[in-house]
């Protein structure tokens, strides 16, 4: 069959390689879709070490199907089932999941190979991390169920309350969906970006205003997106959605006095971020980091998704064969596309 295999940063590509029967608590599922992610894209420019602590590896993470076959072991599940798994699963024993951190524990089970036509669903996701897909969701709607499961971890994070200002920096897919579920949750919405492509996107999501910083410098930047909230006073929350450091900067300077930032997408590593003391000691700022998600948070990404309360197609820019995936993720990088489902 026909995989995509990883062989360190830059080198991508799909090739043939053998099909293998599920093992004891496994499934192996047809992908019937499979979405490109901005963490594609950084393990691809440089590595992930979670990901893909050993190479060569199979590449992708989101995704949706039909389970083909059973693995010894397993109970109910059975091939022909339309299929949605998370990427990951905690082990329910480490300090972290003891304590209710799963999204920090220290033996996560790791989900690799969705860009290929058939992708093995390790035993522990299996069990703790897989769900039956309802006939009315499609595939493509449910493939991006886990970057949704972190963003509702975001926003459990976040203590967004009714007619709170948000403001979303960065309108990525992830900046997106936060802009839908805070407005959901009865905030008003401002979404920041140096794209007017992506600003279009967020206001077809729900912001109520949005901001273009392109060609601004870093004081303009604050000014322009203070002037978009209450008596210029600063967001109650920001949340910070690009993973660069200048961003996390500008995030926990647009918020007001008492206000929370919620400090959202991963930097490199090696990124430094330059925080102002004397404004968060007399400002009382609370900075909060979020990583990944738990298998509660997976539910409830579910749940919207069943609801309608959010369409995961609605953030797909198009849709490609498998053999498109290396140009999808440069056209990510580049700014032409949000997400793109590619269909083995």
């Amino acid at each position: 069959m026909r995989a995509a295999i990883f062989r360190g940063p830059g080198e991508l590509a799909i090739e043939e390689v053998p099909e293998a029967p599920p093992g004891p608590g496994e499934l192996t599922v047809e992908v019937r879709a499979a979405v490109t992610c901005g963490t594609d894209l950084k393990s691809y420019r440089r590595g992930h070490p979670k990901l893909f602590p050993e190479l060569p590896a199979r590449f992708g993470h989101e995704f949706a199907g039909v389970v083909g076959a059973v693995g010894p072991g397993v109970t109910g599940w059975a091939p022909g089932m339309r299929v949605v798994a998370a990427n990951t699963a905690p082990c329910a024993s480490c300090w972290a999941c003891t304590r209710g951190r799963e999204s920090l524990c220290e033996n996560l089970e790791f989900l690799n190979g969705a860009f290929a036509e058939q992708v093995t669903i390790p035993a522990a996701i299996v069990a703790r991390n897989t769900y039956r897909l309802p006939g009315h969701v499609s595939f493509a709607s449910a493939a991006p169920l886990e970057p949704l499961a972190c963003v509702v971890h975001g926003m459990a994070e976040s203590g967004i309350e009714l007619g709170d200002t948000v403001v979303v920096h960065g309108a990525g897919p992830i900046g997106l969906m936060f802009v839908r579920l805070a407005g959901s949750r009865g905030a008003r919405v401002v979404a920041v970006d140096a794209s007017p492509v992506r600003l279009a996107a967020a206001a077809e999501f729900g912001a109520h205003s949005t901001v273009d910083i392109s060609g601004l410098g870093a004081a303009e930047r604050i000014e322009a997106i203070r002037a978009e909230t209450e008596s210029g006073r600063g967001a109650d929350v920001a949340i910070e959605a690009a993973g660069l450091a200048p961003v996390w900067e500008q995030a926990v300077a647009s918020l007001r006095p008492g206000g929370t930032a919620v400090l959202f997408g991963g930097p490199k590593p090696g990124s430094e971020v330059r925080l102002d003391p004397v404004a968060m000691h007399y400002g009382e700022y609370t900075l909060k980091g979020v990583f990944h998600h738990t298998p509660r948070h997976v539910q409830t990404a579910l749940r919207l998704l069943e609801s309608g309360a959010l369409d995961g197609s609605a953030l797909i820019s198009g849709e490609r064969p498998l053999e498109s995936l290396v140009d999808s993720l440069e056209d990510m990088a580049a700014g032409r596309g949000n997400k793109y489902l590619l269909v083995p």
